[in-house]
């Protein structure tokens, strides 16, 4: 029997380099940063799929706790309740957030409940690096997976021991920074690169010298351009007039290859040196046809099964076609001279960049 494996491959390329974009989609203002939070809580009303007791004794503990803040004596025998679970809270602690906000939380079991599904978030403080207590959050866990179990099968789908509360949390003291503090502040470019730190500069300084009479952006390396507030503006509104300017980003000519999904993303500075290239396929095929030998009448012998096996290999022949990539478009055209499919290009690349024609860099995934 013949056995064929397609791999399916997508090839993609990228953007022009020289597109135009907002500062805000391709930097960020290093003027403060979110916070994590963390708080170990206690998720009860689940129906028997929570923690067990006995191999989850933090829980009890946990659950005796509770019960004796709230005035109620739980004495010394252990329960054996299933319907809590202990369970880890994280949140994050946006920018300039104040009092009385509101903050999605993430709800993970750590003990050996099965799932959070139905559950409810007793309320639990959040902390951050430095123990103070920033948030408290309390509420219906909602949870997308499911499990469903019966005596010979268990079906999951998703993460049932983990869930969100949407609004969950309610800020109880934010952080001290407040963004009029601020009259230098540092812009960080997401894909680091000097044309395009140069380029961003020249263009908040083109704006502020109309606006203000002032230049008020500096480039520092490849990565950061330090901002200078003008006078008699807010700060929030400096910032609102800079992100939105457009700039035209450049980037380093880069090929990435991914070989387990025959993927290829070219970048459009990606050039190659005029080289010839031949690329041949080889393909084997293994048959199995087996022969049934029938005895001979009343020679009580039996029914036997010979093996025969065909192997056939065929080599095509490999086509040379000459590839000189000044562009993006000539060197597509080059490669589908050759009629190869994406995980083909992705060897003759690679044999490219050996032979030093490829004048780009080659990111291997």
């Amino acid at each position: 029997m013949r056995i064929i494996v397609v791999l399916l491959a997508i090839i993609v390329t990228a953007l022009p380099a020289f597109a135009s974009s907002r500062l805000k989609d391709i930097a960020n203002l290093q003027i403060a940063r979110e916070n994590m939070l963390v708080g170990y809580g206690l998720v009860v009303g689940l129906q028997g799929s929570g923690d067990g007791l006995r191999n989850s004794p933090f829980t009890e503990q946990s659950l005796k706790a509770m019960l004796s803040r709230l005035g109620i004596a739980s004495g010394s025998r252990a329960a054996r309740s299933k319907n809590l679970a202990a369970v880890i809270v994280t949140a994050k602690l946006p920018v300039f957030a104040t009092p009385g906000a509101r903050l999605d939380v993430t709800v993970s079991s750590i003990g050996d409940a099965t799932s959070l599904s139905g559950g409810t978030l007793v309320m639990t403080p959040l902390r951050g690096a430095d123990l103070e207590t920033y948030a408290a959050a309390q509420g219906a866990v909602v949870v997308s997976g499911y499990q469903a179990e019966g005596q010979a099968e268990t079906l999951t789908r998703g993460v049932p021991t983990t869930g969100r509360i949407p609004n969950g949390a309610v800020v109880e003291q934010g952080l001290s920074d407040k963004l009029s503090d601020f009259s230098v502040m540092d812009m960080q470019l997401r894909n680091p690169d000097f044309s395009t730190a140069v380029r961003v500069t020249d263009t908040i300084n083109k704006f502020t010298m109309r606006a203000y009479g002032a230049r008020a952006a500096q480039e520092r390396d490849s990565a950061t351009i330090t901002l200078t507030k003008p006078r008699n503006v807010s700060t929030a509104r400096f910032v609102a007039e800079i992100e939105n300017l457009r700039v035209k980003t450049d980037t380093v000519a880069r090929v990435v290859l991914d070989e387990r999904t025959g993927t290829v993303v070219i970048g459009e500075n990606v050039k190659i040196s005029k080289v010839a290239v031949s690329h041949g396929t080889l393909s084997v095929r293994v048959s199995e046809l087996p022969n049934v030998v029938q005895p001979n009448p009343f020679s009580e012998g039996v029914t036997a099964v010979e093996p025969n096996t065909e192997i056939t290999a065929i080599e095509d022949s490999g086509q040379i076609a000459t590839v000189d990539g000044t562009d993006l478009q000539e060197l597509i055209r080059g490669l589908n001279q050759l009629g190869v499919k994406p995980t083909d290009i992705i060897a003759i690349l690679q044999a490219i960049k050996s032979a030093g024609a490829l004048q780009a860099e080659l990111v291997l995934q």
